[in-house]
Parts: C-alpha cells; structure tokens; sequence
C-alpha cells in the first residue's frame, strides 16, 4: 500500500499546492496499519521532504516499506546511501529486494 504525498510540479494544476502537514500523514499511516495489518505500507512519494523526525514517527506508526533509489516516477527521491544512514540511526533493518517470478493469468 503505497503512501504517497504530493511533489508539486511547476506547470501543472497542483503546482501551488501548500505540502500536507505531516502530522495528517502520520495519520494516514497509522489508519493504514490498523485497517491493513497483514499489508506492506509503503512510505513512497514525498519521503525526500520529510524530516528524518517524521519519518521515524511514520515507522513507529506503522509504515514497514519504503520507495528506495533515487529516482521516483517524476521526481527524485531519497538516496540510498540517506536511506540506510537513516535506518541505522533508527536501529532499523531492511530486508533484501525482492524480484517477483511469480506470473498471474488474467
């Protein structure tokens, strides 16, 4: 379950949207986890504006995933080598990437 938060983008609609307070996705987290228990919850999108303070309070709500590398879709994200600083600050271990074999019929 991805969480994500909105990167504005200069030219577009959203372009001059005030960032979400953090405390809302702090929430949204912890609402994820209750609702969602047996669920990856994904810290993705938005992570590279985050204090390291809030994202630490999204990990203890209940966020067990993160977006690594330093590219998202549209936007930069985090370094890998923050991510794992970050991590071992926290005490916190990764699990190695995992590459899906598996193939679902449609």
């Amino acid at each position: 379950v991805p969480i994500n938060t909105l990167i504005p983008v200069e030219g577009t609609p959203l372009a001059d949207t005030p960032p979400l307070p953090w405390t809302e996705l702090l929430r949204a987290v912890a609402v994820c986890r209750i609702l969602m228990p047996q669920s990856m919850v994904r810290l993705s999108a938005g992570r590279s504006g985050m204090s390291e303070e809030s994202q630490a309070l999204c990990f203890l709500a209940g966020a067990n995933s993160i977006f690594l590398g330093d590219q998202l879709l549209t936007a930069p994200n985090r370094s890998k080598n923050s991510d794992v600083e970050l991590f071992d600050m926290l005490g916190l271990e990764g699990i190695n990437e995992v590459e899906s074999t598996e193939t679902i019929e449609v």
